[in-house]
C-alpha cells in the first residue's frame, strides 16, 4: 500500500529526469509517468499547483501490486460470468490506475460513492473482493457495511449516487468535520455518460452553491456504453467545472503517480474547507461496458491497440524495471499472488449458498412495514404453490 504525500520530503529517492509545466487551458494531461515508464518529477497544473510524489520504493512496489491484483480478480469475475456463474459483470480493465491511485489517495477518514464498476476502489478500501460477486450472483445486495469501510454500496442507477455524495458532503460540512487536517473529504465516482444525466449536473449545482468538501471523480473512458466521448459534450470534460464555480483538472487516467497525486491535492483541499472540484481521468475501457455488451459494434481494432501501448501496469512496470526498483522475482511473486487471490476467489463463489426466496423481504426496511409483511405473505403462498410439482 502507497502511503506517502504528494509534495512531502524525498526519502532517498534519485532525481527524476525531466519536469514539465501544464499552461492554462491547456487540455493536456497531468502526468507523472509516461508510457513508456519515464518518471516526470513534477508538473505544474493550470493554477499553479506543482504535483509530484516521492514514495518509498516499497511503496512504488506496493502499487503495482495493487494494479496486478486487481486486474487479475476482475478477469476471474469476468471469466465467472461467462461461464453462468454471475448475472452480469462490469469490468475495470484498462482503468486499474484511475482506481488504484485515487482509491490510494483517500485517507481513512474519507467516504467514498462508488457506481457499480469501482473494484479497484473497493480493493483499496479493504473490503474483501468477494462481496460484489455476492451482488452480480444474486445471492445478496452486497455485504460490506459503508459506515466500516467508508465506502458506500455499489450504485446502479447512472449518476444517482452523485447526488447521494453531496447530501453526505453537506452533512459532513454542517457538522463541522471540516477545516482541519484530520478533517473529511468525500469522493463520487462516475463515467463521462453520466455527466449527460441531470443528477450529476445538479450534484454540481449543490456542491458548488453549498461549498461542499467533495470530489467529483470522472473516469473518462471515451465511450458511455456505445456513444463516443464527442457525442456527449464539446469540450474537455473538466473544463465544465468552471460553469459551476469550482476548479476542473484532467489527469493521465493511466498513471496511478499522477492520479494519486491529483486526488490527494483535491481531498485534501476539500477537507480544508476549500470546496468541491472536478477530476476527469482520462483513461479507456480495454473490455465491454459490462459482459452484455460487444464493443466492436461500434469501436475498430487499432484504436484498442493505441490505447494498449499505454497500459497503466505496463507503464508502471517498466518505471521500476528502469529505476532497479523491482526484479524479475518480485513480478514472479505478484504474478503467482494474484494466481492464488484468483483461484481462491473463484472457489468462494461457487461455494456461496442460494439464498431462500423469501429473504429478498428481509433487508428492505429496518423495522419492517406492514405493507412488506403482506408482500412477503403473497410470495409465501405463491412459492407453496409448486410444492410437489414434478419438474
Amino acid at each position: 500500500m502507497a502511503k506517502g504525500d504528494p509534495g512531502a520530503p524525498a526519502r532517498g529517492r534519485r532525481a527524476a529526469p525531466r519536469s514539465r509545466k501544464a499552461t492554462t487551458g491547456d487540455p493536456e494531461l497531468v502526468q507523472l509517468l509516461t508510457p513508456s515508464g519515464e518518471r516526470i518529477e513534477s508538473v505544474t497544473g493550470p493554477d499553479g499547483t506543482e504535483y509530484r510524489v516521492d514514495f518509498t520504493d516499497e511503496e512504488y512496489r506496493g502499487l503495482y501490486r495493487d494494479l496486478v491484483l486487481v486486474r487479475k480478480l476482475d478477469a476471474e469475475a469476468t471469466a465467472l460470468q461467462r461461464q453462468g456463474e454471475l448475472g452480469i459483470w462490469a469490468s475495470l480493465l484498462g482503468q486499474e490506475a484511475a482506481q488504484v491511485g485515487s482509491g490510494r489517495a483517500l485517507r481513512s477518514q474519507d467516504m467514498a460513492f462508488p457506481t457499480y464498476r469501482e473494484h479497484g476502489v473497493l480493493y483499496c478500501r479493504g473490503i474483501d473482493p468477494i462481496m460484489p460477486l455476492g451482488l452480480f450472483r444474486g445471492v445478496d445486495q452486497g455485504g460490506w457495511d459503508p459506515n466500516e469501510f467508508k465506502f458506500n454500496m455499489y450504485t446502479i442507477v447512472i449518476g444517482a449516487q452523485t447526488l447521494h455524495a453531496t447530501g453526505y458532503a453537506m452533512g459532513v460540512a454542517m457538522d463541522g468535520r471540516t477545516g482541519t487536517d484530520d478533517g473529511e473529504a468525500v469522493i463520487a465516482y462516475f463515467g463521462d455518460g453520466a455527466t449527460s444525466q441531470g443528477d450529476v449536473n445538479e450534484a454540481f449545482v449543490w456542491a458548488g452553491v453549498f461549498n461542499s468538501p467533495l470530489v467529483f471523480f470522472c473516469q473518462n473512458n471515451q465511450y458511455a456504453i456505445s456513444e463516443p466521448l464527442e457525442r456527449q459534450t464539446r469540450i474537455p470534460l473538466y473544463r465544465r467545472a468552471a460553469g459551476f464555480g469550482f476548479p476542473g483538472i484532467r489527469v493521465d487516467g493511466n498513471d496511478v503517480l499522477a492520479t494519486y497525486a491529483v486526488t490527494r491535492h483535491a481531498l485534501d483541499n476539500a477537507r480544508h474547507g476549500q470546496g468541491p472540484s472536478l477530476i476527469e481521468a482520462y483513461t479507456y475501457r480495454m473490455g465491454a461496458h459490462t459482459t452484455s455488451d460487444d464493443p466492436t459494434r461500434y469501436r475498430i481494432a487499432s484504436e484498442v491497440e493505441a490505447w494498449q501501448a499505454k497500459d497503466p501496469i505496463a507503464r508502471m512496470k517498466a518505471f521500476l524495471e528502469r529505476e532497479k526498483i523491482a526484479d524479475a522475482g518480485f513480478f514472479g511473486e505478484v504474478d503467482e499472488q494474484a494466481r492464488r487471490e484468483a483461484v481462491d476467489l473463484r472457489e468462494r463463489v461457487l461455494a456461496m449458498p442460494n439464498p431462500e426466496p423469501g429473504t429478498i423481504f428481509d433487508h428492505v426496511y429496518p423495522n419492517g412495514s406492514p405493507l412488506l409483511d403482506q408482500q412477503r405473505e403473497q410470495f409465501s403462498r405463491y412459492l407453496e404453490s409448486f410444492e410437489g410439482s414434478v419438474h
